[in-house]
């Protein structure tokens, strides 16, 4: 499965997920008052709002290129996972904090509470199997490596997003849990908004560090090393290639990667040798590397090189 589709599959079952249980949280904040249930429905919404812009972004994503965007619109999902993790902070994460706060200093006491507890139960359920199903898909592409490593790694942001989103649902349903469960056993309402709090500084973190991964690939990240290795190989290969001299790559987007390389050609070479050479490398490229959708190659002998990247000379004092 492509790593786009897989990313859908991977949405559409969150966004339904917390369709359900975002109404169910409401409805439990609504009839026992506590403020831990309002955080999580909050959560919930926010995590549905996130999985439509998410979507969006695809749609965005796969407009084909135009005069005001040679290259695509590729970054679009890359702009848009970076919304959803600012939405996870000011609305998750800033709601939960107001609430918290709110009901520290006015605490109320939740009544009924077997009814939050009902919900949260079911809310569980629903958000372990999206987590499961986003776990599996995100298995799929990150190998032997670690799942802080692949995500660091990954170039597809909506496959470690809901991922990261369904952990933290998790987690805040048993902090909702524990707040109320504390709340009724001690007779200290207060603790209800501790517990929101906690929510808060659970989805701030996420939030954060999701912002951080989306936003390094929003100003440009290069592909990973096999890419590049094929790459430098096919272009070295290449009868009439004296040498590569330079590579740059970008992604912009899961799937499309634009490569630039500089090569210096065999002297005896012709004109129309030489952009036949080209035009072999480039389609031999883009045939072994499906992700790449654009090679650009500039001639340049090392000579010209050498004297690009040498070190100015000092200025006289």
């Amino acid at each position: 499965m492509a790593a786009g589709s897989a990313s859908r599959k991977v949405i559409y079952a969150a966004l339904a997920g917390n369709l359900m249980i975002a109404l169910t949280k409401f409805i439990a904040a609504w009839w026992t008052g506590s403020s831990a249930m309002l955080s999580e429905g909050v959560h919930s919404v926010v995590d549905t709002s996130n999985q439509l812009l998410l979507l969006y972004g695809f749609h965005r994503a796969a407009k084909p290129p135009d005069e005001n965007h040679p290259l695509g619109y590729g970054r679009e999902l890359y702009f848009w996972s970076f919304i959803v993790a600012l939405l996870i902070f000011a609305l998750g994460a800033g709601v939960s904090f107001y609430e918290g706060i709110a009901h520290i200093l006015d605490p109320v006491h939740i009544t009924d509470p077997h009814v939050n507890y009902i919900v949260l139960g079911i809310s569980f359920v629903f958000e372990a199997i999206t987590f499961l199903i986003a776990l599996k898909e995100f298995n799929k592409v990150r190998g032997p490596l670690g799942y802080i490593e692949a995500v660091q790694a990954s170039k597809d942001p909506p496959s470690f997003l809901v991922l990261f989103e369904d952990s933290a649902a998790l987690i805040g349903i048993l902090i909702a849990f524990a707040g109320t469960a504390a709340a009724q056993a001690w007779a200290m309402p207060v603790l209800d908004g501790v517990a929101s709090i906690g929510i808060g500084l659970l989805l701030a973190t996420t939030a954060a560090f999701l912002a951080r991964e989306s936003k390094g690939l929003l100003i440009g990240e290069g592909a990973r090393g096999r890419t590049l290795r094929s790459i430098r190989q096919i272009a070295a290969d290449e009868p009439g290639v004296e040498r590569v001299n330079d590579l740059v790559t970008t992604h912009l987007s899961p799937q499309q990667v634009v490569a630039a390389l500089s090569l210096e050609f065999k002297d005896e070479l012709t004109t129309p040798q030489i952009e036949n050479v080209v035009a072999s490398i480039e389609r031999r490229i883009c045939q072994q590397n499906p992700e790449v959708f654009a090679v650009f190659i500039k001639p340049q002998s090392s000579t010209t090189r050498d004297q690009r990247t040498r070190p100015a000379p000092a200025a006289n004092s």
